[in-house]
């Protein structure tokens, strides 16, 4: 078997034969992990985000994730897969055509390396629907569902699709060619929908009585069951992100698993410091700070790389949380941008100094070719920066034509006071 990069109907590495051949055992693996990055969204992440939000709106943040999920699924089927990873000709930098918009052009026999290329379209949506998830939880409480819906479909395709092009869009992209490292979407997925979160927290304003009388999250333990299925999931988004049943997923899978573990114990030492208690909201949070971390980096690093990826990530998004966030005084509710965008941007830029020199593993890029880390470094840095800037233009632009369409994308005072969960959806999270 040999290592190569995929061509641009397909995602950066795998280990795949000279030319195209099916192999059972890779597509059962991508199938699986697959369904685990679904599992991820509308039970993880919501439950995650649900937890933590007061009680009259947790139905609403769950419906939040679960709405943006099948909304922005059926974007990337639409139009978001062909942006992403077809041929965009004069344009190929920066986004792909629209020869595949509703997969034209692509047949069921048609293979991507060792898998059916329907399988990798569906894997890939599966990210992109996740990532404008991890959005709604700096917009929660406040922001009417109707504008939310139309957001989400937009971003996906005017978003998220350029911007996974230009890291994974293959020869030619303006990322992939100048070698930036991003294993399982450190930049696409976590940056991109972090600093989604925060430009949308912005724009919509703070929460009613924000900083003035408590929030109290209506069920920790249900968000640890988030953060627990998150990690489960976690295994498919990153082992798949090897795409095949090989060595490099099992390197992935280890990382994904000791990182996180280090991370939540960095938490926890953080908060005893801090506050002089360990809490089971600070081990959920460390789990998932690491499990963002260690994203851009898992088929990448070592167990050295592992901890010190996850130390930093735990530390990183702890100072977004408890600090950044209060010297600001934005209204990030359920800390997307501190956890997500935090841990995604460290990842990202500490991989080009804890990734292996191991030519086997590693993509492209100045580390692979010299064994160049500051280079490497730099690459690193103009993909974050690029992202960054795209994604908070981007979503400004979605948000006001989202609002536009919708006559307002706040919800009036009366049913914040009241809550969303009744006032928007007549229904409630519990009846106790």
């Amino acid at each position: 078997m040999l290592f190569k990069i995929l061509s641009s109907l397909s995602l950066l590495t795998a280990f795949t034969f000279a030319e195209d051949k099916l192999d059972t055992g890779d597509t059962a693996w991508m199938l699986i992990s697959t369904a685990l990055v679904l599992f991820m969204a509308p039970a993880g992440l919501a439950m995650f985000y649900a937890g933590m939000t007061r009680a009259k709106n947790a139905l609403n943040t769950t419906a939040m994730v679960v709405g943006a999920f099948v909304v922005g699924f059926s974007a990337w089927i639409i139009a978001g897969y062909s942006l992403a990873f077809s041929d965009g000709g004069s344009l190929q930098k920066f986004i792909g055509g629209l020869s595949n918009v509703l997969l034209s052009g692509i047949s069921w026999k048609d293979l991507s390396g060792t898998y059916p290329t329907y399988v990798f379209v569906a894997f890939q949506g599966m990210f992109a629907a996740i990532t404008v998830g991890i959005a709604a939880g700096s917009a929660i409480e406040r922001m009417k569902f109707s504008t939310w819906l139309i957001f989400s479909f937009i971003w996906v395709i005017l978003v998220y699709a350029p911007i996974a092009h230009m890291v994974w869009g293959g020869e030619g992209a303006l990322l992939f060619d100048a070698g930036a490292l991003d294993f399982a979407g450190g930049t696409v997925v976590h940056m991109n929908g972090g600093l989604a979160g925060l430009i949308l927290a912005i724009l919509l304003g703070k929460r009613k009585g924000y900083g003035r009388i408590p929030f109290k999250p209506m069920s920790i333990i249900i968000t640890s069951l988030g953060a627990a299925i998150l990690w489960f999931g976690w295994f498919g988004f990153n082992g798949g992100s090897a795409f095949g049943a090989n060595e490099i997923a099992g390197l992935a899978l280890l990382t994904t698993a000791f990182a996180p573990a280090i991370a939540a114990i960095t938490w926890i030492v953080l908060e005893y410091i801090v506050f002089k208690k360990m809490t089971l909201l600070g081990l959920a949070s460390g789990i998932v700070a690491g499990l963002v971390g260690i994203t851009p980096a898992a088929g990448f690093v070592d167990m050295f790389g592992s901890i010190i990826i996850g130390l930093g990530s735990s530390i990183i998004a702890f100072f977004g949380v408890v600090f950044l966030k209060k010297k600001f005084g934005y209204d990030d509710a359920l800390d997307a941008f501190g956890v997500h965008f935090l841990a995604g941007l460290y990842g990202a830029l500490a991989v080009a100094f804890l990734a292996v020199k191991d030519n086997d593993l590693l993509w492209d890029g100045p580390l692979k070719e010299s064994g160049d880390r500051f280079a490497q470094f730099l690459v690193q840095l103009e993909s974050v920066v690029i992202v960054g800037i795209y994604t908070a233009i981007g979503t400004a632009i979605v948000y006001y034509i989202a609002s536009l369409i919708t006559g307002g994308a706040r919800v009036d005072e009366e049913t914040e006071t009241e809550g969303l969960d009744e006032a928007v959806h007549g229904e409630r999270a519990m009846h106790l």
